[in-house]
């Protein structure tokens, strides 16, 4: 017995001395992000969020790993393609073939995403993306995929179509106006819109549906286009800069739309609220963001804890706290568990151990669910609209679906 035990305990030591000589000296997360260009203002603070956890466990001694049973530094190698697509695809294949990081992670929003699923499909790298969430980037021939911080496009809309199908008829809405930008985000929500008004049988008519470039900078023409067709209810869907430029001419012009849904005064209320003001934003129908939602979490920091950290990290308040904070936040976490979880760092073992996270993984973004493909099914932000507190500023007023209500919708917006 006492022979077996001594065996035992030699091959325990080998083991771990085997772990320890194996053990790279650090971790590399490689990723890009956009300093500057349309997608700015939704990549940096993804990125830095991605940045203050990777400085947070480092001072900690580094990340558990359990494949080598230790915490072991983080090296973030990040580069930026200014919002360039052409230049993303170069960065990424250098983070893979040059670089050889041991985990890829894209830059946020769909256009950016684009780049990367494709090279890391070919590179046979796990691609963990952090807000890319156009439907074609999920397929069953694709394993080297896995949506992190948003719900995918094809039904993070569900809770906009379904409080007008459901609610609007009663609400005197019959007729739906549907402008978006022509890239993957929003054009596969414009299509996910549409296919749940059709499908529900709702007595709804779509008078107006167009696609414009994500470039527009001018929605005037558009807008008094719109306003011929004297819809109930406009949804315009685009990124950051195209709300900011629709909204600015929606005053511009004095044009008074029964109901305005827009994404990002939502996600990105501060830089919206800058940019618009107060007044331009009050009554506009949007996502509501989980930082308004405060979920439980059974991994990570609370809304409340990481937003103390956020401005203590960042006061100089040049990039503002919103979704997507939440989203590069959420997606660290995934990262940690996931190496705290997978035996190996292989590609697929990477995969195995995210997608065993699906169903039991809680942060401040809600439950973190998976489908068969790596597309998001959790994470789901109810419909809102945005009134003005006490303080002129705006708030949220949750509407739909109505366990999660809060409020009654102004309409028609006065």
């Amino acid at each position: 017995m006492i022979r077996k035990a001594a065996v035992a305990l030699a091959a325990m030591m080998l083991t771990t001395q085997a772990f320890a000589a194996d053990a790279p000296a650090e971790i590399k997360i490689g990723t890009l992000y956009a300093s500057s260009g349309r997608y700015a203002s939704i990549s940096m603070p993804v990125h830095s969020a991605l940045k203050l956890w990777v400085d947070q466990k480092n001072a900690e001694g580094g990340v558990f790993v359990k494949a080598f049973d230790k915490k072991i530094p983080i090296k973030l190698v990040a580069y930026d393609d200014q919002s360039n697509t052409a230049t993303a695809a170069t960065l990424y294949n250098q983070l893979v073939t040059q670089d050889k990081v041991d985990l890829l992670v894209a830059d946020s929003g769909s256009v950016l995403t684009a780049p990367a699923v494709t090279i890391a499909r070919d590179h046979k790298m796990f691609l963990f993306d952090q807000t890319g969430t156009g439907a074609s980037f999920f397929s069953k021939d694709n394993p080297y995929i896995a949506l992190m911080s948003d719900p995918v496009s094809t039904i993070w809309p569900k809770p906009v179509a379904d409080f007008i199908t459901h609610d609007g008829p009663g609400l005197g809405i019959k007729k739906v106006a549907i402008l978006y930008s022509t890239n993957e985000f929003t054009g596969t929500q414009a299509n996910a819109v549409r296919k749940f008004i059709k499908d529900s049988g709702a007595p709804i008519e779509i008078v107006y549906d167009q696609g414009i470039p994500t470039e527009t900078t001018n929605y005037t023409v558009i807008i008094n286009n719109i306003l011929a067709k004297e819809p109930d209810a406009v949804i315009h869907l685009g990124y950051a800069p195209n709300d900011i430029a629709f909204l600015r001419n929606v005053q511009d012009v004095g044009a008074k739309f029964k109901m305005l849904f827009c994404i990002y005064p939502g996600l990105e209320t501060e830089l919206l609220e800058k940019n618009v003001g107060a007044k331009g934003l009050q009554h506009v129908f949007t996502y509501v963001p989980p930082q308004e939602l405060d979920y439980p979490v059974n991994f990570g920091m609370k809304m409340a804890d990481f937003k103390k950290v956020w401005d203590a990290k960042y006061k100089d308040g040049k990039i503002e706290f919103g979704f997507n904070s939440v989203a590069g936040y959420t997606t660290a976490l995934i990262i940690e568990k996931t190496l705290s979880v997978a035996t190996s760092l292989d590609q697929m073992e990477l995969r195995k151990a995210v997608f065993s996270l699906s169903g039991n993984l809680k942060t401040l973004d809600g439950t973190f669910a998976l489908d068969e493909m790596g597309g998001q099914i959790g994470e789901l932000t109810p419909l809102g609209q945005l009134e003005l507190n006490e303080h002129g500023h705006i708030k949220f007023v949750s509407i739909y679906p109505h366990e999660t209500a809060t409020g009654k919708p102004v309409y028609p917006r006065p």
